[in-house]
């Protein structure tokens, strides 16, 4: 782990409180970027709590990554008025820009992290994906390509 200090500084902020493990987590995650197996067996010790309850946890809530994020954050709306627009053919364009396969949601080098998403509320813009915190709407495939090179 990358911040042992910071991690434990934060599990004794936490510790001997009622329902601590939620924000205990979400704080670790804020530090190390992730919940690594590594990081959520030193909570285990720390704090007593059984690593099955604390992977039950990670594994419960969508806040909770298990796996290192890219610099860029690239949510694909994939709500009824995103999908009838075709969301499906942007989605495959991103993940072909970004040289992805359907397994993979990285890109190797850490840049983007490619997700779908239920709704990002921007119905009248769809297709329509976020980049960070900058939504991008009415797409097409061939509009895909110039807004990645934005944050290359």
């Amino acid at each position: 782990m990358k911040f042992k200090t910071e991690i434990d500084i934060t599990i004794n902020k936490f510790i001997g409180k009622k329902g601590i493990l939620i924000p205990l987590l979400q704080n670790a995650q804020d530090i190390e970027g992730y919940l690594s197996k590594d990081l959520m067996s030193y909570v285990s010790e720390k704090t007593g709590i059984k690593l099955a309850h604390i992977y039950g946890v990670a594994t419960f809530y969508t806040m909770f990554r298990l796996k290192p994020q890219g610099k860029h954050i690239i949510r694909v709306c994939k709500g009824t008025a995103c999908h009838v627009s075709d969301a499906n053919s942007i989605m495959k364009e991103v993940n072909k820009q970004l040289d992805l396969t359907n397994e993979e949601d990285t890109t190797k080098d850490g840049k983007f992290t490619v997700m779908s998403v239920a709704c990002l509320g921007c119905c009248s813009l769809a297709p329509v994906i976020m980049v960070g915190d900058n939504t991008h709407g009415r797409l097409t495939p061939d509009s895909i390509g110039k807004i990645l090179k934005k944050y290359e």
